[in-house]
């Protein structure tokens, strides 16, 4: 990595200027300098579309994107909307992002003060009296009781930044301050994708419970009928006995599914700030629609709209300023300081003008052997630097899988889902079927034992899929970089 100066045009000096008139301009054109390479975005390896499934119906050539529309226009359940905005309101992440950002703002603004001189102020006043009987002689007339004061301003070391490393170090806190504004946005996302996939699957247990105590209801009443059917002679005991089968795997599945439900309530009321709880429910499972009709855009302008690409990039950003500041350290500094004051042995005569003092003067260090720690520093920042670049390719690269990933999956969720409804209506079918064979006398209940089992099993595995063509949709959007915006603009339904 070269050394870059950062310059405009070099003056040019005839030889009857003097020195001293030339001193300012020249310093002048040397605060315009800046060592060290100035920031170029890596070259990436963008693909013209997303990869999607090979049935999938997406337009992947649309420059508008699914990532560009607000929350509250994809997740359309009002109740889901409210949980929503609580979350990004009342959540610990959202709290803990907000406070790092403001350290992040701080520390900018202490790098920024080093533009300007430190200036203070102070004043004091003694009184001394030498002994009279010490080693040294106090001359007769003269009182051995002094009193002086002094009121001055002094100005610290302040530090020319000829070479730039000042400027580097506040391109790097500014971009650190914009990195973690970004990731303060990539929680923003990651809470409105959990919060979603908190209440969907809240309400899919919701569902699975209405399945399981409906199929309760019907066994306990096919129990009853069968035991009635045994006492007359019709039914064996062991019909009685797979009724009973039926019966308590309802039961159970009813107990375990309270169990999910209670925890998932739990999640969600974090989430939301609160306290474990049972938070309320809008619209019920099956009228959840999260349709995608915006198509994924292209990739090319993913790399602006995720907010961790933005966050992997300003901190490349930083570490490239890194490298300006370890350059600059092997320059020379110049530092400015100085002083202005009064002092006087009476008060009546400090602020006359023969009490005046004050010292003003630069000063020139340069490093000549540090054993190494520049030249390692300098090692250390392009190091980082390398690593930042990785970093950040690394993550970009990965976008494009997840959206990818993500894509896939929304097309097979939805063919498998509407696979998983033909199958569910063939069990119930069967099911059906074989208590009507079993009613006629044609079958045993082992028929109907084994058919009613399939049935409940397809019955979960549908409610299942259903919840994942939905959850596809928030991974979608989430992985398209939607998700963050602050709700400012949210329109009331």
């Amino acid at each position: 990595m070269a050394a870059t100066l950062g310059c405009g045009p070099k003056p040019r000096w005839g030889f009857r200027r003097s020195v001293s008139a030339a001193l300012p301009v020249l310093i002048a054109a040397l605060a315009g300098c800046a060592v060290g390479p100035n920031y170029q975005r890596p070259a990436l390896d963008t693909p013209p579309t997303f990869r999607a499934a090979a049935t999938s119906t997406n337009d992947l050539t649309a420059t508008n994107s699914l990532g560009n529309v607000d929350w509250w226009q994809v997740m359309n359940d009002p109740q889901l909307q409210a949980y929503i905005a609580e979350a990004l309101t009342n959540s610990w992440d959202i709290k803990i992002a907000a406070a790092r950002v403001l350290q992040a703002e701080a520390a900018a603004r202490v790098t920024r003060s080093q533009f300007m001189p430190t200036v203070g102020a102070g004043a004091d006043w003694a009184t001394t009296r030498a002994s009279e009987n010490g080693p040294s002689t106090i001359p007769p007339g003269v009182d051995p009781q002094q009193e002086y004061g002094s009121v001055y301003g002094t100005m610290a070391g302040y530090e020319l930044d000829l070479w730039g490393r000042i400027r580097r170090a506040n391109e790097a806190a500014r971009a650190q301050l914009l990195a973690t504004e970004a990731a303060q946005q990539t929680v923003r996302q990651t809470l409105v994708a959990q919060v979603a996939t908190a209440y969907l699957s809240l309400l899919e247990l919701d569902y699975e419970l209405e399945i399981a105590q409906s199929t309760y209801g019907v066994r306990t009443n096919s129990l009853q009928l069968t035991e009635a059917r045994q006492v007359g002679g019709v039914a064996s005991k062991q019909d009685v006995y797979q009724a009973q089968i039926l019966v308590f795997t309802a039961e159970s599945s009813i107990a375990d599914t309270h169990r999910r439900i209670e925890q998932q309530e739990n999640e969600l009321s974090i989430l939301l700030g609160r306290n474990p709880g049972s938070p309320q429910r809008g619209e019920g499972f099956l009228r959840q629609k999260l349709e995608v009709t915006v198509p994924p855009g292209l990739p090319s302008d993913l790399i602006d709209r995720r907010p961790d690409i933005r966050t992997a990039e300003q901190q490349l950003v930083a570490a490239n300023a890194d490298v300006g500041q370890a350059k600059a350290a092997f320059f020379p500094k110049v530092t400015l300081t100085g002083f202005y004051g009064f002092q006087s042995v009476a008060l009546s005569d400090l602020f006359k003008g023969g009490s005046q003092t004050w010292q003003f003067g630069p000063a020139v260090s340069m490093p000549l052997f540090t054993g190494g720690a520049l030249r390692g520093n300098l090692k250390l920042a392009q190091a980082r630097f390398e690593e930042a670049v990785a970093l950040y390719q690394k993550t970009v690269q990965n976008s494009f899988r997840e959206v990818s990933d993500s894509l896939i999956a929304y097309q097979r969720t939805r063919e498998f889902r509407a696979r998983q409804e033909d199958l569910t209506q063939a069990n119930r079918n069967a099911a059906d079927l074989a208590n009507i064979r079993y009613d006629g006398g044609v079958t045993s209940y082992l028929e109907v034992l084994y058919n009613e089992q399939e049935l409940f099993a397809a019955e979960f595995n549908l409610a299942q899929a259903r919840l994942n063509e939905l959850l596809s949709v928030v991974a979608l959007y989430r992985s398209l970089g939607g998700g963050w915006q602050t709700g400012d603009t949210m329109v009331q339904k």
